[in-house]
């Protein structure tokens, strides 16, 4: 239940993002704009309900399915690791990997800025599919050594978080440029919001239901999601 805590985290960020689209450009208080701060404020009481939700919650089996992974204080590893790093090293090699992803991301923008040209895609139909992709690999990488491991728990966590997140930083886009970014999204941008909110959901009811049968080796909401996604990007291309 705590993974469905987290989609509906997502599903309650992106909601705002397309509510906050339809505001004034005009209606902006101390470099802050109403939609970025509720953007905020709606994750930051996420984190707190997903916190309480990891405590305990008030269903049977404290709100773990019976076929899900166990908690961290009884993890499994499939391939446990044959020398323990220590808590400091780990916290440096952490924090060194993510200002390489810094850098990385800033450079992946202008390349790929100069790629979209070179290809002739617009800027948002080459952003919603090739470079989504390309600053996604981390998350994919993440995600596949967390399922190795057998911690299948925190690769959802780690989608789910960083799809919460990201709205996030409408607030500092805000703050550095001084102008309502949200009202100057185009009818491509809340398009794509609308599809990421319907995408989460339907792995929300996955979470729910917990489907058994696999078509072509992958669960029945998988198969959903790829198939709306796959029509969503012909509407958006379409649209842009």
């Amino acid at each position: 239940m705590t993974l469905v805590v987290e989609a509906a985290v997502v599903v309650a960020v992106l909601t705002v993002v397309v509510a906050g689209t339809q505001l004034p450009k005009g209606l902006l208080i101390a470099r802050l704009t109403p939609g970025s701060v509720l953007i905020v404020v709606i994750w930051m009481l996420g984190l707190l309900l997903v916190r309480r939700a990891g405590r305990g919650l008030p269903w049977h089996e404290d709100g773990r399915a019976p076929d899900s992974s166990p908690p961290p204080s009884k993890g499994r590893h499939r391939n446990p690791p044959q020398h323990r790093a220590s808590t400091k090293k780990a916290l440096v090699v952490f924090v060194v990997s993510a200002l390489a992803t810094l850098v990385a991301g800033a450079v992946l923008e202008l390349a790929g800025d100069a790629a979209a040209t070179k290809v002739g895609l617009g800027g948002v139909l080459f952003g919603a599919t090739v470079l989504a992709l390309a600053t996604s690999l981390p998350e994919i990488a993440t995600g596949l050594q967390s399922i190795k491991q057998g911690d299948d728990n925190l690769a959802i966590s780690d989608i789910f978080g960083g799809n919460a997140f990201l709205p996030v930083l409408f607030l500092v886009a805000t703050v550095i440029s001084g102008q309502a970014v949200l009202p100057r999204a185009s009818a491509a941008d809340t398009y794509l919001t609308a599809l990421a909110i319907l995408l989460t959901l339907v792995y929300l009811l996955g979470l729910l239901f917990r489907p058994r049968r696999r078509i072509l080796a992958m669960g029945v909401d998988s198969l959903v999601v790829l198939v709306l996604y796959a029509l969503g990007v012909a509407g958006l291309v379409a649209i842009a």
